[in-house]
C-alpha cells in the first residue's frame, strides 16, 4: 500500500454493512457527506456497505429505450433498483457483495487516475496473501466495464468507480466476495436485453459474457464471506498502526446528509 493517497495515520469509519439497518440511497448520501467533511477537514475515510438485491443503474442506463421493461423483469426477478449518482452503468449488489468506499481530500497534485490506482493497490494489499495476481484492466465484457476493473486470471470480481464532490473525492469499489458472479453476471445480460430489445442506441452498452465475472471465493478456491474480509481489513490496518475511529455525523454533517439523500430521492422520482 504504497500510493501516496494511502499513508494516512487515521482513518475515519463509517461501517454502514449492516444489511438489516443500511439503505442503498443513504449510502451514497454518505459518500457524498464524507466528501465534504473532507473538503473542511481534509481527513480520510472509509466507508463500508452491504444491501439487499439491488441493481444500481447508472444514468446512461435509465436512457435505454425500453428502460421500463427492463426495471420490470429486475423486480419481478426480486430487485430493487436505483440510479446512483456516480459514473459508470449497471451493477448488481446483495449479501455477498461488499461495497467500499475510500474518500480523500481532493489534493491539487493528484488526478483521477491517480485515486482509480490508489484504491487498485489497497484491494492488492488486502488480498496480499493470497497466491494470485490481481490484474486491473478493462473487461469489456462484464458488467460495468471500465480500465479499473480489478480480475484474476482474466475474470472480473470488481469495479471502481469515482465521484467528486466540493474538494472531497469518494473512489467507490464494489467486491464481488461470496455466492456466484456469473450469475449476477447473467441478470444484468438479460436486463440489457429487455431493455434495449436489439435497437440502435447513441450510448454503446456492453455485450456481457456471463462466464468474464466471478466472485473472491469462486476464483480463490475457498469459503469466503464478506463479514470475514472486513475482519481482515480492520486487523491489517490495526497491523499497520493506521488509527481507526468511529464518530457520528456532527449537526453540520447531518445537514449536508440530509441535503443530499434529498437529491437522491428526487433522481429516482422517475423510476420509482
Amino acid at each position: 500500500m504504497n500510493h501516496a493517497l494511502l499513508q494516512f495515520d487515521q482513518l475515519r469509519l463509517v461501517d454502514d454493512s449492516d444489511i438489516n439497518q443500511s439503505d442503498i440511497m443513504t449510502s451514497f448520501a454518505i459518500d457524498d457527506t464524507l466528501c465534504l467533511t473532507a473538503t473542511e477537514t481534509k481527513q480520510p475515510a472509509i466507508h463500508l456497505w452491504v444491501h439487499r438485491p439491488t441493481v444500481v443503474l447508472g444514468i446512461p442506463d435509465s436512457r435505454t429505450p425500453h428502460i421500463n421493461d427492463g426495471i420490470q423483469f429486475l423486480n419481478d426477478a426480486g430487485y430493487k433498483v436505483i440510479i446512483r449518482n456516480s459514473g459508470g452503468l449497471a451493477v448488481l449488489l446483495d449479501e455477498g457483495v461488499l461495497n467500499l468506499s475510500l474518500i480523500f481530500p481532493e489534493e491539487k497534485q493528484f488526478d483521477i487516475h491517480d485515486s482509480y490506482q490508489a484504491m487498485v493497490e489497497f484491494i492488492r494489499w488486502l488480498f496480499e496473501d493470497e497466491p494470485y495476481t490481481i490484474d486491473a484492466y478493462e473487461i469489456s465484457e462484464s458488467y460495468c466495464p471500465g480500465t479499473y476493473d480489478l480480475s484474476i486470471n482474466g475474470q472480473k470480481f470488481a469495479g471502481i468507480s469515482q465521484r467528486r464532490v466540493k474538494q472531497g473525492t469518494a473512489v467507490q469499489i464494489y467486491l464481488c466476495i461470496e455466492g456466484d458472479g456469473q450469475q449476477r453476471a447473467d441478470v444484468i445480460k438479460q436486463f440489457y436485453e429487455k431493455a434495449v430489445q436489439g435497437e440502435e442506441t447513441k450510448f454503446n452498452y456492453p455485450s456481457i459474457k456471463p462466464e468474464m465475472m466471478a466472485s473472491l471465493e469462486q476464483l480463490l478456491g475457498k469459503s469466503l464471506s464478506t463479514k470475514e474480509v472486513i475482519d481482515q481489513l480492520l486487523t491489517k490496518l490495526k497491523q499497520r498502526n493506521i488509527e481507526v475511529f468511529n464518530q457520528t455525523f456532527t449537526e453540520t454533517e447531518q445537514q449536508w446528509f440530509d441535503n443530499r439523500l434529498n437529491l437522491m430521492n428526487k433522481r429516482n422520482r422517475t423510476i420509482s
